[in-house]
């Protein structure tokens, strides 16, 4: 098996983006500043190896603030965000909290407070129950928000608020099935307001456009991140829909499928925004186990973006 020669086209840029590195840097700075242990309410970001790593220096993830025995304990909001209503929270438990919410999602938060005051009533573009999805609804009282996921959902959409309508977005959709919706949205109610620059994120888009673009050379295409991470799970959606059939995530607990890999000429790897260079690293490591691989890294833009960390860590 083992002389099996396979190309390895390695998508870039991929793995962790601004906001993924700065909310994993505010928990290790929290736990140096505050000591072990320090509490994070849901999943920093949506990665296992990232969760576990965390966990072992002395974080402690819980759901909600309630689980949180000591309350004298610092709580660090994960980089999906959350509702208006958890800091307030936070405060009447007299608790210190650290917020890691991605300054992206925080600029969508802020886009849909300034267009419900100025008197829309606001569609957000989004996966139900997705946490970035139930933080940016969590900032707007009940009724001034409704959320809508497919086509469908926008073809059949009815205003009845009787006021102007706008819309924001998730970070972490796909391009091409959101511009879709928008599409529907735009020829359904002509005075839509739009997102004076778009929701979905820098790093979304590169890690899409970069799959795009090797997909239809692939056999199969492997994309190393979370079955929970929506960035990930949209990079499999696109190497399916550019060209790769044959594409799969690879997960915390995924069997390597080496006999159709056996089968393949060339293979592409990605990874989520919130998955570890270490696990792009594993992966390959396999591979070459058990196979001549041939890398050919295909970088389409460069990424520079720095997000900074709050003062109160430094």
């Amino acid at each position: 098996m083992k002389n099996k020669e396979i190309k390895i086209l390695l998508s870039a840029p991929r793995g962790f983006c601004a906001g993924v590195e700065r909310a994993i840097e505010i928990v290790e700075k929290s736990i140096q500043k505050y000591g072990a242990p320090v509490y994070v309410r849901h999943e920093i970001v949506h990665n296992k190896f990232v969760v576990d790593d965390l966990k072992k220096r002395g974080a402690i993830f819980v759901e909600e603030l309630e689980e949180i025995q000591d309350k004298s304990r610092p709580v660090i909001f994960s980089a999906h965000g959350v509702p208006k209503k958890i800091p307030a929270d936070a405060k009447n438990y007299n608790m210190t909290y650290i917020d890691a919410t991605c300054p992206l999602v925080s600029k969508v938060h802020r886009e849909a407070e300034n267009l419900n005051k100025a008197g829309y009533h606001i569609i957000l573009i989004g996966h139900e129950n997705h946490p970035e999805v139930v933080g940016t609804m969590g900032q707007l009282p009940s009724g001034s928000i409704e959320l809508i996921q497919n086509e469908i959902e926008a073809k059949n959409y009815n205003n009845k608020s009787n006021k102007k309508i706008a819309f924001v977005t998730q970070t972490t959709l796909s391009v091409d099935d959101t511009k879709d919706i928008i599409q529907i949205l735009k020829s359904r109610f002509k005075d839509i307001q739009e997102p004076k620059k778009e929701d979905i994120c820098y790093a979304t888009t590169n890690r899409q456009m970069a799959v795009k673009n090797i997909a239809k050379q692939c056999d199969m295409f492997f994309i190393i991140g979370s079955r929970n991470s929506s960035n990930s799970v949209r990079l499999v959606e696109v190497a399916k829909k550019s060209g790769c059939e044959n594409s799969r995530l690879i997960h915390s607990e995924s069997k390597i499928p080496y006999n159709e890999i056996q089968n393949s000429n060339t293979i592409g790897i990605s990874s989520g925004a919130s998955a570890p260079e270490i696990l792009v690293n594993n992966f390959i490591d396999d591979l070459r186990n058990r196979f001549t691989i041939k890398i050919n890294e295909i970088e389409i833009i460069k990424e520079n973006v720095v997000f900074k960390i709050p003062k109160k860590l430094n």
